[in-house]
């Protein structure tokens, strides 16, 4: 059984590296894809002249992105430029689009000039590094792309015609419906991403390149069955999951994010026997009126499946979506009318708080406990990660709505969101689905984790925010106070004050950010702090004092404060200021704001008035 599991594992890794050569590049296989869908004879926008791009972007531009990044994936920029020579060999050997070549030799020239660089490493002499290194990535280059013109790209080529005869041979006997037994239940156990880039995207690709259209863009994708089972859970489940339904229609249905299903289905086994018919009744339907798109529709949206649909068959692919989306509804409401009294999905969704981790200790902490209550008193948490399977999609939703319940309560901790297989070293709570919660322990052993069954049902985040907040920073007052809208208000803009110490300005401009609820009040000793390693005087009697990098993290939002001294005060070196305009910056929101200042004190006529004017406006128009 265990080795059973181990060829699982592995099968699932491989198929996440396919699918993570294709996932960074999924932009230009959209451009491709409305190009083709606009610009070819039977398009949108029927264009000859404009027509032409979609030919070298199949043959040459796609599988180039693919080798560049699976060579990178292995050895950086240097194993990406090695995987693109190496690509050209098996595009140029074969007449298909070579995306499953690409896939090889990419990788392939980044592990082999990755090896040959530590090789060389102690060996080249002095002042001969860049030669040989230029001259070991152009030999290596060569040698694949020879490899892949012989024998790469022709054996591919041939595997994928045989995988297209027996593809073919499934839709002469009207049997591609049976690709559901693997599509639908593999979609729900987190391969979704796995099987679409990695297998049916390539097979689909080369569909398209011979008869413009191709049936397998449509199999994973199709929201049919997803829909169906959201449905039929909103008629057959209590009142707090059928509030998080319509939800979840909207986003996977218009917004292409499958994954906030597959918990529905998770919580009653049953409903597997509804995805498969229903996906089943979709590709019956695809099959009989000879139906396919384009390209890949990535997010699978409704509307991304019809930007990439041929004009003459978009009612057909609503009707095939609608025909899945009814047989699954129908089968969904059955099962789950007959399990309601044994078991509700309500049960299933609640959270899972007893936590597991791997390790003795954390640097400088002691081992930690598996269950929040028993953590020391002392101990707190800096950063949640939310883990999906790419990291973009249920993720960043349950990463967005966790962060801003965090904010509300006052709780000062940083949310984020990342792939399973590339969760951040510095996370120490990971939350995740329950079926992949073994992932991330495998991926984050140091981290303490927690698994959901839904990424969007609150009350289990309300029971987390409870468990945690006593191990967390929490700002005074913060949940009855709330962040300042504007960067600049009139009422922080201070004029004619009397001379004092740099000290003393720098403080009462952190007291008026602090007051005006940017910052919390460390940041003021942050801003000495900067004062004291390097000079904020930045010339022509301006000086922008704000807090070292240490306490960018005290910045509650992006402020700016402006204090004008007419007389003067000292900012040591000969430096005298007039105007010290206060800085608290946590995104980008205070960039044009500083643009105006430095466009505002290189007109000496501006500058002159900025400092002696009794004006509060005539600065909060300038500046802002």
């Amino acid at each position: 059984m265990s080795q059973v599991m181990n060829h699982k594992d592995k099968v699932q890794r491989f198929g996440r590296f396919l699918t993570k050569m294709v996932m960074p590049n999924i932009g230009a296989f959209i451009a491709y894809g409305l190009i083709t869908a606009c610009f070819n004879p039977n398009g949108w926008l029927p264009n000859e002249d404009l027509n032409r791009l979609v030919t070298p972007m199949i043959t040459y531009l796609l599988p180039m992105l693919i080798g560049y990044t699976g060579g990178r994936m292995i050895f950086g920029h240097r194993g990406g430029v090695v995987g693109s020579i190496a690509t050209m060999g098996v595009i140029v050997g074969t007449d298909i689009p070579m995306f499953i070549g690409a896939m090889i030799v990419g990788p392939l020239g980044g592990a082999i000039i990755k090896r040959i660089d530590e090789a060389l490493k102690s060996r080249v002499p002095m002042g001969f590094e860049m030669l040989t290194s230029n001259f070991a990535a152009g030999i290596v280059g060569f040698f694949i792309a020879l490899i892949g013109y012989k024998l790469v790209g022709p054996t591919v080529e041939i595997l994928s015609h045989l995988l297209e005869k027996g593809v073919y041979a499934l839709v002469r006997h009207n049997l591609l419906f049976l690709v559901s037994l693997i599509i639908e239940p593999g979609k729900i156990l987190f391969l979704n991403n796995v099987i679409n880039h990695g297998i049916l995207g390539n097979l689909g690709v080369q569909q398209a390149s011979e008869t413009g259209k191709s049936v397998f863009f449509l199999l994973e994708t199709n929201p049919g069955p997803g829909l169906g089972i959201l449905l039929a859970t909103f008629f057959h489940s209590k009142e707090s999951i059928k509030q998080t339904v319509p939800g979840a229609a909207v986003i996977h249905f218009f917004g292409g994010i499958h994954e906030i299903y597959f918990p529905y289905v998770l919580a009653s086994p049953l409903l597997f026997i509804a995805v498969i018919f229903g996906g089943m009744s979709g590709v019956m339907t695809m099959n009989l009126l000879n139906l396919g798109i384009v390209a890949t529709p990535s997010p699978g949206s409704i509307f991304a499946i019809l930007a990439m649909t041929p004009k003459q068959d978009i009612l057909s692919v609503l009707l095939a979506v609608g025909v899945s989306t009814v047989v699954t509804f129908a089968i969904a409401k059955v099962i789950l009318a007959r399990t309601a009294d044994q078991k509700t999905p309500e049960n299933e969704f609640e959270l899972e708080l007893e936590l597991e981790t791997d390790q003795e200790a954390l640097p400088g902490k002691t081992a930690l406990p598996l269950a929040f209550a028993k953590l020391e008193a002392d101990y707190r948490f800096s950063k949640i990660v939310f883990a999906c399977d790419t990291g973009m999609g249920s993720s960043a939703m349950g990463a967005a709505l966790v962060g801003k319940m965090m904010s509300d309560a006052g709780i000062v901790i940083e949310v984020d969101n990342a792939p399973i297989d590339d969760i951040p070293a510095d996370a120490d709570l990971i939350i995740t689905f329950e079926a992949l919660k073994g992932r991330a322990q495998h991926s984050a052993p140091n981290a303490m984790h927690v698994g959901i069954h839904d990424f969007l049902y609150k009350p289990q985040y309300e029971a987390l925010i409870q468990q945690i907040k006593p191990y967390c920073r929490i700002e005074e007052g913060k949940s009855a106070m709330t962040l300042p809208i504007e960067i600049l208000v009139k009422d922080n803009i201070h004029l004619n004050r009397p001379s004092v110490s740099k000290e003393d300005a720098i403080c009462y401009a952190g007291e008026l950010l602090l007051k005006g609820g940017y910052v919390e009040e460390t940041y003021i000793q942050g801003m000495l702090a900067r004062e004291a390693k390097f000079t904020t005087y930045i010339g022509n009697g301006v000086a922008i004092p704000h807090g070292e990098n240490e306490v960018k993290d005290r910045i509650l939002a992006s402020g700016i404060v402006v204090i004008q001294y007419p007389n003067g005060i000292d900012f040591g070196g000969g430096n005298e200021v007039k105007l010290v305009i206060g800085i608290a910056g946590k995104g980008n929101e205070h960039i044009q704001l500083l643009s105006n200042i430095a466009e505002a004190i290189e007109d000496e006529v501006l500058l002159e008035k900025m400092c002696s004017t009794t004006d509060i406006n005539f600065i909060y128009d300038l500046l802002s």
